[in-house]
């Protein structure tokens, strides 16, 4: 592997990779391991990446292998292995954000967390999904409709009304 660059991009990158993967799973457990999957891809194409934009393929590999699992859980039920450990010093905010997450659809949750979380514009968000920029804004539309009406508290949060 050609390391030039690599460490110090990983390093850069990982904790903002991290907070996307948690947002998608809402299992830190899962996210560290899709995090580091990611980088391990990464790394592994690194020579031809480091040019480009490797952020945006890491990412790219977040959702896919996520919703790789997600399909694989949906054929196989797993039993819930215990609690996670909380990423947020306000409990009451992780509560309100991991419900309200966890009412959208796997495409949903994708497109809300690389577009609102991450602030990627909408192309860059069809880039990483590997979808239309069409397709983005159908689902952001939808997943925002589907939080304001099954998830107000999320709003209430945020100081947004209605």
């Amino acid at each position: 592997m050609d390391d030039e660059g690599f460490s110090e991009w990983a390093g850069g990158v990982e904790r903002r990779l991290l907070r996307s993967a948690y947002l998608l799973t809402g299992d830190l457990h899962r996210a560290e391991d899709l995090v580091q999957e990611a980088l391990v891809k990464v790394a592994l194409r690194w020579r031809r990446l480091r040019h480009g934009n490797p952020t945006a393929y890491a990412r790219r590999i977040l959702v896919r292998d996520n919703v790789s699992a997600w399909r694989r859980q949906r054929e196989t039920p797993v039993a819930d292995v215990g609690p996670e450990r909380p990423v947020s010093s306000d409990p009451d905010t992780e509560i309100v954000v991991r419900r309200a997450l966890a009412r959208l659809t796997p495409a949903q949750r994708a497109v809300l967390v690389l577009r609102h979380f991450d602030d990627l514009s909408e192309r860059e968000t069809a880039d990483v999904l590997g979808v239309s920029v069409g397709t983005v804004k159908s689902q952001n539309a939808a997943a925002l409709a589907r939080l304001r009406t099954g998830a107000p508290e999320l709003l209430d949060l945020i100081g947004r009304t209605s």
